[in-house]
């Protein structure tokens, strides 16, 4: 199928009757799936690491690498991919401070770094060798530490229960809080101490944060379609399924699909396919029809995808790439988030 006809299905898609819609095929999902891997491994640095385009090698870039070969069934010493994940996990294990934090450089954000490393780790926890099981077990609790600790800071009532860009920020903001709360629930559900009390103090800022259609950046703001998917499942994973933040979210992102020149599109990407999948139904095919369509028609010849805007393109390939796997692997069902 050509660019220009998957182009003008995902806009026939977004107008047709809400009982109907386009469905895309299976076997171009896969084959989608299958050229991002093998670029991806291709793109793997040395040392195992992955990088971002604009400061290099990347704890978060190396986990959400990790992570995609994950989704799409490859696991750690196994298969064509199974020594590159290794290394990866590897190269992330290796970078966590005395403090507990999982980070390779200092930037504006370490948080994020840190939360979507954790992550990762509570979700290849028991698919590694016995060697490296419990060298990943013990940075995961370490890590799991370091998020509750930043939980406890000192903040104002809108941004008490959430996180931010550094360990004692005494702000939250919904996008860094998403990344903490999907590694807390993930790394409690595989036996971490994680008190369920402090989930709950994590779901009173997310719900702070919806303005009762979507959700925002910051309690106050205005809704967007990445923030109200990130939202969402932030409350689905945390088995708020059917709170009135998710449907009214839910309505919200069938008004105002995500379009493939949003500022942080891959970032909603996967936001959107996880938690429209969880919801299901014929929300979920509308989701799946259009973002899938998009994904596949603007997948680069050499497997990969490259963001249009300039707010995601200077992470670069492995960034997008990542996420636009993660995005396509929801239905295999593979990573633990993923199901419902």
């Amino acid at each position: 199928m050509s660019k220009i006809v998957l182009i003008l299905t995902v806009t026939i898609a977004i107008v047709l009757p809400r009982n109907l819609c386009f469905a895309i095929d299976d076997q171009v999902v896969d084959n989608a799936v299958v050229n991002a891997l093998r670029i991806l491994s291709r793109l793997q640095n040395p040392n195992g690491s992955w990088s971002i385009e604009i400061t290099g090698e990347s704890t978060a870039a190396t986990s959400l690498a990790v992570m995609s070969f994950l989704a799409a069934g490859h696991v750690p010493g196994e298969g064509p991919y199974g020594a590159a994940i290794e290394r990866g996990i590897n190269y992330v294990v290796d970078h966590q401070e005395a403090n507990g934090m999982i980070v390779d450089r200092r930037g504006h954000g370490p948080m994020y770094d840190h939360g979507i490393s954790t992550l990762m780790l509570a979700e290849v926890s028991g698919m590694t060798s016995k060697t490296q099981s419990a060298r990943v077990r013990k940075v995961l609790e370490n890590g799991v530490k370091l998020i509750l600790k930043a939980q406890q800071v000192r903040k104002g009532r809108n941004d008490a229960g959430g996180w931010r860009y550094q360990l004692n920020s005494p702000d939250s903001d919904l996008s860094v809080t998403g990344w903490q709360l999907l590694a807390l629930r993930a790394a409690k559900d595989i036996g971490c101490d994680v008190p369920i009390e402090r989930i709950d103090y994590a779901v009173s800022y997310v719900k702070r944060c919806s303005s009762g259609r979507g959700f925002a950046y910051q309690p106050m703001g205005g809704p967007t379609s990445t923030l109200t998917a990130a939202g969402i499942l932030c409350l689905q994973v945390c088995d708020h399924l059917d709170d009135n933040e998710v449907h009214s979210g839910i309505q919200f992102l069938q008004r105002q699909p995500l379009r493939y020149d949003d500022g942080w599109y891959f970032y909603g990407a996967y936001y959107h396919a996880i938690s429209a999948y969880k919801f299901g139904g014929p929300d979920w095919e509308r989701t799946k029809a259009i973002l899938f369509e998009q994904l596949v028609a603007n997948q680069q010849p050499v497997g990969g995808w490259k963001a249009m805007n300039g707010n995601e393109r200077p992470q670069g390939q492995v960034y997008s790439t990542s996420l636009g796997v993660l995005a396509l692997t929801v239905e295999y069902g593979y990573l633990p988030i993923y199901q419902r």
